[in-house]
């Protein structure tokens, strides 16, 4: 991994590697992007601030809601935060919310994979609220944001997920807002210019 270097939208991801808690095995384990990339697996890392704060397990519950229709897409969902693989195991057991958390959850306990992405806060050691879609090849096609306070929403990651598998295979389209499978895309050409509006329609 590249000291100091953020990696962005559109740029291959240097190779990482977290120690994990397997919830669904209950135990120990690590993982890594080159291992994901030989198992051609779309990664999707999600980083929250904290273990036993307030709006992460929530987020986390409504991830694993999604879980398992991300994996039937292809991709491999880890948690992350700067806390270590054995709180995770402690907050996994003692939040209710959690009970049906079976993604690996990542630690980053040096902020290491945090400052690769972005969303490592040096003032307080934590992770901001960071969701990140690698493509098999290992690049880095989505990328969201947010602070602290404000929780994200994992239908909308599922959505952004289905796009970028679809167009891993439809490459000359493109997916137009609130796109869901079976909707209409767009293929980008001249003729296209200034009618959007004609291509969405019937």
């Amino acid at each position: 991994m590249c000291e100091g270097k953020i990696v962005t939208v559109g740029q291959a991801v240097p190779n990482f590697e977290l120690e994990t808690y397997d919830p669904a095995e209950r135990e120990f384990s690590r993982i890594s992007l080159d291992e994901l990339k030989q198992k051609k697996k779309w990664t999707v890392l999600v980083f929250y601030p904290a273990d036993f704060t307030f709006v992460c397990p929530t987020e986390l519950a409504d991830l694993a809601e999604k879980y398992e229709a991300l994996k039937q897409l292809g991709a491999e969902v880890i948690s992350v935060s700067t806390d270590t693989k054995f709180t995770h195991l402690a907050w996994r057991d003692a939040e209710k919310l959690m009970a049906n958390v079976k993604y690996p959850m990542g630690a980053d306990p040096t902020g290491a994979v945090s400052k690769l992405f972005g969303v490592y806060d040096g003032a307080t050691g934590l992770a901001l609220r960071g969701t990140f879609i690698i493509n098999p090849a290992g690049v880095l096609v989505a990328s969201e944001v947010n602070f602290y306070n404000v929780g994200r929403n994992a239908d909308e990651l599922l959505r952004k997920m289905d796009c970028n598998a679809y167009l891993l295979v439809h490459s000359d389209e493109a997916c137009p807002a609130r796109w869901k499978q079976g909707a209409k895309t767009l293929k980008p050409s001249e003729k296209l210019v200034g009618h959007v509006y004609e291509a969405l329609q019937g």
